[in-house]
């Protein structure tokens, strides 16, 4: 993420947003009434749900200025895009300072500068362009600080449009992605209104666990950056790694490589301490993602009637996957390893609450030091006997 030019940022944001705009695949075909319904469900669903989740897990918000602070947003792709622009540039700012000394006196600089700044942020824009296509919703831990939208474009616009920023880091926000949650409901064929409703009580779980639990996202920010820390800018190790790695791909019929494995992008450029991070990091977003899955369906009886049919469906269809390139894109991202933590997380969530019930479990949010390890993700019954007995 480096430029030529030297600029502070090192990435063309902008580019990079202009980018994904022209990329990206339209939505679903929406009348305007159609969409401007969808919008206003997802807000009501948004503010039902925080009802439901508090009430099922026995979470509270610190106070009801911190929940009031993190926002509900409902966007359409570009606007999803934004958010993560404004987020990208909050979270990697260390690690363009840290390219930015290196420079100066490397040999790096060499191979780094030709990049370009806006040749960046045409690879930055192709891969939102991808991702945001997606997301159904998401939690935005690092979200700048308010204000965190800009004016609509028109008086008439339906879709909130956050600010790229940067502002500094924020207290976060949830986004809802109106778009994709109604390409997914029509191709499940599940009652919509059924549907805008569970999902909103899986992201709404997620803000919930960061109002209610004031260190939880400084403990994360604080891994992120000591990862971000760690990183290699040596263009010679990270060469060096990318043959070790040659073959790594496996597991996908066609594309080569070790039967079975599990690599990605992400892990092939990791240090050994970058691992170790990464590992404490899976766990923990293991535990919030399997804890958001688990409220979903079990408050879900009770005001979702046809919360089974969308459970069986929406999980066929991510056991069933995608076409071939989709999945190898999958695959080099790392959003494979996403959707593990879903099924790990939830096992885990389930096997401890079995065992000492939904108190015993939320010891889990008591300190860093109460958060289960790698290991005890697979094995509920060691964190139990090591937190909440």
């Amino acid at each position: 993420m480096t430029s030529a030019s030297g600029g502070a940022d090192m990435v063309d944001w902008n580019l990079a947003v202009a980018t994904a705009t022209r990329l990206v695949r339209p939505g679903p075909e929406v009348s305007r009434e159609e969409a401007a319904a969808v919008v206003a469900e997802l807000r009501r669903h948004a503010l039902e749900a925080e009802e439901h989740v508090r009430a099922f897990t026995g979470m509270q918000s610190s106070s009801l200025a911190q929940a009031a602070a993190t926002p509900v947003l409902v966007v359409d792709r570009p606007g999803w895009v934004r958010a993560n622009v404004a987020g990208f540039r909050t979270v990697v700012q260390p690690l363009v300072e840290k390219l930015q000394a290196r420079r100066a006196n490397s040999a790096a600089a060499g191979v780094f500068g030709t990049v370009g700044e806006k040749a960046t942020g045409i690879e930055v824009g192709a891969l939102l362009a991808f991702l945001s296509t997606k997301v159904l919703g998401q939690y935005e831990t690092f979200a700048p600080a308010e204000p965190s939208l800009e004016a609509p474009d028109s008086p008439a616009a339906l879709f909130d449009k956050p600010r790229l920023g940067p502002d500094g880091p924020g207290p976060g926000r949830l986004l809802l992605v109106a778009p994709n949650i109604v390409h997914v409901e029509r191709e499940l064929d599940v009652d919509p209104s059924d549907f805008r409703l569970w999902v909103c009580l899986h992201e709404e779980t997620h803000r919930t666990q960061f109002t209610a639990v004031p260190w939880l996202r400084d403990h994360i920010q604080s891994e992120v950056q000591s990862f971000l820390s760690e990183t290699d800018v040596d263009p010679g190790a990270l060469l060096d790694r990318l043959r070790d790695a040659a073959g790594s791909f496996g597991g996908l019929p066609g594309v080569g490589g070790r039967e079975g494995s599990s690599s990605n992008l992400m892990e092939i450029v990791q240090s050994p301490a970058q691992r170790e991070i990464l590992g404490r990091l899976t766990a923990v977003m293991s535990l919030l993602e399997g804890h958001a899955d688990v409220v979903m369906d079990g408050v879900g009886p009770a005001v979702v009637p046809t919360v089974a049919e969308i459970r069986e469906k929406f999980q066929q269809r991510r056991d069933r996957g995608a076409n071939r390139l989709d999945l190898l894109l999958r695959r080099l991202l790392g959003m494979d390893a996403k959707l593990r933590q879903y099924q790990d997380g939830a096992v885990f969530v389930r096997g401890v609450v079995a065992q000492v019930g939904m108190e015993g479990f939320n010891r889990v949010w008591t300190s860093p030091n109460t958060l289960p390890t790698k290991e005890e993700i697979h094995d509920p019954a060691a964190w139990v006997a090591r937190v909440a007995r």
